[in-house]
């Protein structure tokens, strides 16, 4: 191809694929953490959704954050994006306002991998989900994003993680990554004895991929999270053609 045009007069670069709303937060994003370009394989636009706080989104579910979110999603649209995510799994409450408001797709959570991961287990077999917060989690984060209640799931959560709970939840500014993956392994294995039959885990927060190899060892489950499904979409997005030979 040798000619392109313009497609938006109010985009003035290009080759940012994927964009991605970000919580108005301040802790270390390590590689593997949706918070860190790096963690991709191609390239990514942030964008910053105003006053969007771990308190505000998690503890309030403060329903006026609709307009920041669809605002900051529109922006990543106007600057050439082909699709908007999520990095947090609690952005679920925003999903279809989200979408509706724009013109390329949107997947602002995690969980929307619920119901595909739930038709590749064994029927009957519970999904493991690993949340930031369990305590803060609702039917209506799931009813969001089209998780039917007859899907079985087992739910643990972070919050009660000393590390976990401080680095993130609390932000105090540092984040020892060895302990944390300690307490996931832990809270991923204690899933497990409770709900032995689960079929695959998913890790609803967007600071948990790091660990999802992790994960896997200790349990040998599939694991999806926020890097699976960006990674599944992007390559809906932008198709590349094929290579090889006969």
């Amino acid at each position: 191809m040798s000619l392109y045009r313009v497609n938006n007069p109010r985009q003035s670069w290009y080759g940012e694929s994927i964009g991605i709303l970000i919580l108005d937060a301040a802790y270390p994003c390590i590689p593997g953490n949706v918070g860190n370009a790096s963690t991709f394989p191609f390239p990514v636009r942030y964008k910053e959704v105003a006053g969007a706080s771990i308190d505000r989104l998690l503890n309030q579910r403060d329903a006026t954050l609709v307009k920041p979110f669809i605002d900051a999603a529109k922006a990543l649209q106007d600057e050439g994006v082909k699709a908007v995510t999520g990095a947090c799994g609690f952005m679920a409450l925003f999903q279809r306002q989200v979408a509706a408001a724009l013109d390329i797709p949107v997947f602002l959570s995690s969980l929307l991998q619920i119901p595909f991961i739930h038709n590749t287990v064994t029927p009957g077999r519970p999904i493991g989900v690993i949340s930031a917060n369990a305590d803060a989690l609702t039917p209506h984060h799931f009813e969001s994003v089209g998780v039917a209640p007859t899907i079985p799931l087992a739910i643990a959560g972070m919050q009660d993680q000393a590390e976990f709970r401080s680095a993130i939840l609390e932000e105090k500014g540092t984040l020892d990554s060895a302990l944390i993956e300690a307490e996931v392994v832990q809270v991923a294995k204690s899933l497990l004895q409770r709900h032995p039959l689960v079929g695959a885990i998913l890790l609803e927060c967007s600071d948990l991929p790091p660990y999802a190899h992790a994960v896997q060892q200790a349990v040998g489950l599939p694991v999806f999270d926020f890097i699976t499904m960006i990674q599944y979409v992007h390559a809906a997005v932008v198709r590349r053609p094929y290579h090889g030979f006969m």
